[in-house]
């Protein structure tokens, strides 16, 4: 089908929730996309840090391929091959500190167990109903919710209620209650809101590194005093690693970097490399709050995506990554490559600061220039895919398969773009 035919059906047939640039893809190899006129296009957005091991990864390609002959769907009242080991995998990676860790013997003990759903939103939807139902059934009874302005938690109506801001809430008014809003990083007035309400407060939720309003990492004393100030009221921590997790941003998951451990963690993205996942992470002992029938998903945790992210998992902690150590798995190779890019986006012309970790990264740009979003548009026009979370900002979230190389020709294209 020629991009002009699917335009055409879009307009008339799909709901025009998204403003979509004039390019249609039909397949991927690496870090290319490719369009239907035979056009590849570098890309350094992955579906929105969605496509962890690019296009056409063989690993991902033959597990999604021999599940989809066996098993797509089947209830989850039965237990199925993957949902375990993915579980498994996500405990093992939660224990690991920054270090990269091995497949360990099927006996280790569970800390952590997973609620598998099919999207960031659905996590942060279960990681919500697990703080106030954890609260009431043997926590400190609160029901009040804290979360940051600028964050972003998904489009549900409980999550838009989370997401503290505007452009998200004020349309969809009224919204369901119980969230307090604070700025990131202000660890007065996290105290403040603990002085008033801290009885009532059954969690702090939060984004280590806020990814939609333009990559903005919290500061190690603030992360740490959410932790300590959770504890000290018989709260939660609750991360949303959902753009952050699975060795995006140089750890296994971005709250290693800050040396706290979170309550509850939250996943989707990158954890089955395009196929729909999410997944709601606890400590052992919270997870308890939930009895069968307090939370369900006919189609989350099912056969293929399971499958998929068995592949993920086990690919970025003990595969090899692009010039990378057999079998020592993606950190060393997103560390490296992700200091690279920082480093080149900073000598850009026009550039005024980064911000990030790993290959999470944001340029902010000087006064003066075009909109970033039409940046970004010249960018697609001379073939990379970049994105911009704002007038001034441009976000790079590429592959973990990228490579310096990669990072030069995108450069490339950069220095032309902001010429």
């Amino acid at each position: 089908m020629s991009l002009d035919d699917a335009k055409k059906l879009d307009d008339a047939y799909v709901m025009h929730t998204f403003g979509r640039s004039p390019v249609e893809f039909v397949g991927g190899h690496g870090m290319y996309a490719v369009a239907d006129d035979g056009r590849e296009y570098l890309d350094f957005l992955g579906g929105i840090a969605v496509n962890c091991l690019g296009y056409g990864h063989p690993v991902l390609e033959a597990a999604v391929t021999e599940q989809a002959g066996k098993l797509l769907h089947i209830s989850n009242y039965f237990h199925i091959e993957h949902r375990g080991e993915v579980a498994r995998r996500i405990a093992q990676l939660a224990n690991a500190g920054q270090g990269a860790p091995k497949d360990a013997s099927p006996d280790e003990p569970q800390q952590w167990r997973t609620f598998f759903g099919n999207s960031g939103a659905e996590a942060n939807e279960c990681a919500i109903k697990l703080a106030r139902l954890w609260a009431k059934r043997g926590g400190n009874g609160g029901f009040d919710i804290v979360c940051l302005n600028k964050s972003f938690h998904g489009r549900t109506m409980e999550t838009i209620a989370a997401t503290m801001q505007g452009w998200a809430q004020d349309p969809f008014q009224p919204l369901p209650g119980g969230f307090l809003a604070i700025d990131a990083n202000d660890v007065d007035a996290l105290r403040a809101v603990f002085e008033q309400r801290g009885s009532n407060i059954c969690a702090v939720m939060l984004e280590p590194i806020q990814g939609e309003s333009g990559v903005h990492p919290m500061t190690p004393g603030f992360m740490a005093e959410v932790r300590r100030l959770t504890s000290e009221h018989g709260a939660l921590m609750m991360c949303d690693e959902v753009q952050t997790g699975l060795f995006r941003t140089g750890h296994a998951l971005a709250f290693q970097g800050y040396d706290v451990v979170p309550d509850v963690f939250t996943l989707a993205k990158a954890i089955a490399g395009g196929v729909p996942m999410g997944a709601c992470v606890a400590k052992a002992e919270i997870s308890e709050a939930f009895k069968p029938g307090d939370h369900g998903s006919t189609f989350g945790g099912g056969p293929l995506a399971c499958a998929a992210a068995d592949a993920v998992l086990a690919e970025l902690t003990c595969g090899t990554a692009p010039e990378g150590v057999p079998g020592e798995g993606y950190l060393p190779h997103v560390r490296e490559v992700g200091a690279y890019l920082a480093e080149k986006l900073a000598s850009l012309p026009h550039v005024t600061e980064v911000r990030g970790a790993g290959l999470m990264l944001g340029a902010e740009l000087e006064e003066g220039l075009p909109d970033a979003h039409e940046l970004v548009a010249k960018a697609l026009e001379k073939g990379a895919i970049i994105n911009a979370t704002g007038p001034t900002t441009l976000r790079f979230l590429p592959p973990l398969v990228c490579t310096k190389a990669d990072v030069d020709a995108l450069c490339e294209i950069l220095s032309e773009v902001l010429a």
